[in-house]
């Protein structure tokens, strides 16, 4: 099953090891083979799965549009804006630093369920590829709690946050 999100609040020495790698290829596979085996195992505190929700939650967050630079700062780096670590088409890393992290958590932690119910009803459903409805927003405002609560934890400990997606 493709599409999948996940963001981890990464470590600086995490974050070095990705940067340090020239070739995209490798820093996928230390991201596959390292980085999801330890931060998806155990109490995975440090990783947030968005399942297939990540897409309408980026559109809800920003000009609901799927685009690397849509939006405004902080919240369109929840999701797709930030540094980017791997630019193939079958995978996406997106990272936000330390400063970003913070100001992220501090938007979000403004964005009530009213106000995310109203940014996801503005998303076009032709232009998002599906039905656009209470049911679909239920799951994405599900996955998105889970994000907002990593970005408060990470902005806390002074961590990344690298977002991902297999395509």
């Amino acid at each position: 099953m493709g599409c999948l999100g996940v963001h981890f609040a990464l470590t600086e020495k995490d974050v070095e090891r990705l940067r340090a790698l020239e070739d995209e290829q490798a820093r996928l596979e230390l991201l596959q083979e390292e980085i999801e085996e330890t931060y998806l195992s155990g109490d995975k505190k440090n990783a947030a799965e968005s399942d297939k929700a990540w897409d309408a939650m980026h559109r809800t967050l920003t000009d609901g549009k799927l685009s690397w630079d849509g939006g405004k700062y902080p919240l369109n780096h929840t999701v797709l804006a930030g540094e980017l670590l791997y630019t193939e088409s079958d995978y996406i890393m997106s990272l936000k630093n330390p400063e970003q992290v913070k100001d992220v958590a501090n938007a979000l932690a403004s964005v009530s369920q009213d106000v995310f119910r109203a940014g996801y009803f503005k998303i076009s459903p032709k232009e998002y590829g599906t039905p656009v409805t209470e049911e679909d927003f239920g799951y994405t405002w599900e996955w998105f709690q889970n994000v907002r609560d990593l970005y408060q934890r990470a902005a806390s400990e002074g961590r990344f946050v690298l977002f991902t997606a297999d395509q």
